[in-house]
């Protein structure tokens, strides 16, 4: 449990009452055991395989399974018209939704193009809805992995490579245009080192054209790279001589291990820090920039780390900023951390879900991440299991 003072603040982590008010009694109960099942690595390795090679076959009911377990705890919906209930739900808790579509990974031109289409649908989407500020994107869903790579490289492009890069830069483009047009933000996530830079190049690109009179478009700065708060800084200062407005998705970081093991392989220094603790003071080194620039930068604090919401909130208080600043966010994933979620919205600051959707064979590489995040490799009980069963407590059922 967190152990914090925070009553200057009204805001307690620990509130769960506060953080589980959204759930009945059954779906409580449900959720509960749903996490119970997730704390057992062995059970979520053997589900996670089953599911893919199920799903690969085309066996019965296995959507439908999927569907009524996991995908309703970690995702809002197949469609978009199915995210409705779920972004209305979290509108009545003074919490918004950043819509995030799950399909990642592809290659295939037609699949690309496909995936662009469903990012301009859900920017309509959020555009017609006021608690949906943001649609997050992923350039992998929009371009290949191997071309992006190609890209980073700098080498020489065959012409078949650079008129696919040309096409990725055209989608993203599309997306940004269409969320200026209409007052929607787009979050451009991250990914691993070696595709990141030209992610990287393409966003800045994108914020030097849309950012010019409010900030459109955010790049995301995993903060367990040893290079990212520079480049937090250079990025601020850059968008200042060339007279636009930075904006700064802020999350720890994803791809630790295959990081790690690639610069192994390969011979280079790893990119990520060696420890946790290093990991944690760059974060928070990087909120204080944001919350020191926020009049000229906007930021989202995409963390499920306690200390650093709250570090971020207490800077708000105590520096005078309106709680509910466009440009000071609060972000975490639909499924977890509910006891920063909803009591951040309870205190009155700007905090929403990530809610993916996506038919299942399109999210289920993303759910076996959530289920594999909330495994207790000791046998523990995890952080969220704690936190429900102590409001189950507290109801007396």
């Amino acid at each position: 449990m967190i152990s914090m003072d925070t009553t200057e603040l009204n805001l307690d982590f620990n509130n769960t009452q506060i953080a589980f008010a959204h759930k009945p009694d059954s779906e409580l109960k449900a959720t509960t055991l749903l996490f119970k099942l997730m704390n057992k690595p062995r059970l979520v390795e053997w589900g996670s395989t089953l599911s893919l090679f199920a799903l690969k076959l085309h066996f019965p009911f296995t959507k439908w399974i999927i569907k009524k377990s996991i995908f309703t705890q970690f995702c809002g919906g197949t469609t978009l018209l199915e995210t409705q209930s779920t972004v209305d739900h979290l509108q009545r808790h003074r919490v918004l939704t950043v819509l995030d579509y799950g399909a990642e990974g592809q290659s295939e031109e037609p699949d690309l193009d496909q995936a662009l289409q469903e990012f301009l649908r859900a920017i309509e989407f959020a555009g017609s809805n006021s608690s949906i500020p943001v649609v997050s994107t992923k350039v992998t869903a929009l371009a290949s992995d191997e071309v992006l790579e190609r890209v980073g490289r700098r080498t020489d492009l065959s012409t078949a490579d650079q008129a696919a890069f040309e096409r990725v830069q055209d989608r993203l483009d599309q997306m940004c245009r269409k969320a200026a047009e209409i007052d929607v933000k787009i979050f451009v996530d991250a990914e691993e080192s070696w595709m990141q830079e030209t992610i990287d190049r393409m966003v800045e690109e994108m914020m030097e054209k849309y950012n010019r009179e409010k900030v459109v478009v955010y790049n995301t700065f995993q903060m367990y790279r040893t290079d990212r708060l520079d480049y937090l800084k250079s990025s601020y200062a850059d968008a200042l001589a060339k007279g636009y407005m930075l904006g700064a998705k802020l999350v720890r970081g994803a791809y630790m291990e295959k990081e790690r093991e690639r610069a192994a392989e390969r011979g280079y220094p790893s990119p990520i820090y060696p420890d946790k603790q290093a990991t944690d003071h760059a974060y928070d080194e990087a909120v204080r920039f944001c919350v020191d620039h926020y009049d000229t930068m906007a930021s989202c604090n995409a963390s499920h780390n306690a200390a650093s919401n709250l570090l971020q909130a207490r800077l708000i208080v105590e520096r005078g900023i309106h709680r509910n600043h466009p440009h000071l966010n609060f972000c975490q994933l639909q499924g977890m951390s509910d006891n920063i979620t909803f009591n951040l919205a309870d205190a009155g600051f700007n905090v929403a879900k990530y809610v993916v959707y996506g038919p299942v064979q399109k999210v289920i590489h993303y759910l076996i991440r959530r289920a594999e995040e909330n495994t207790s490799v000791t046998g523990d009980l995890s952080r969220e299991l704690a936190l429900l069963q102590k409001e189950k407590l507290r109801r007396g059922i």
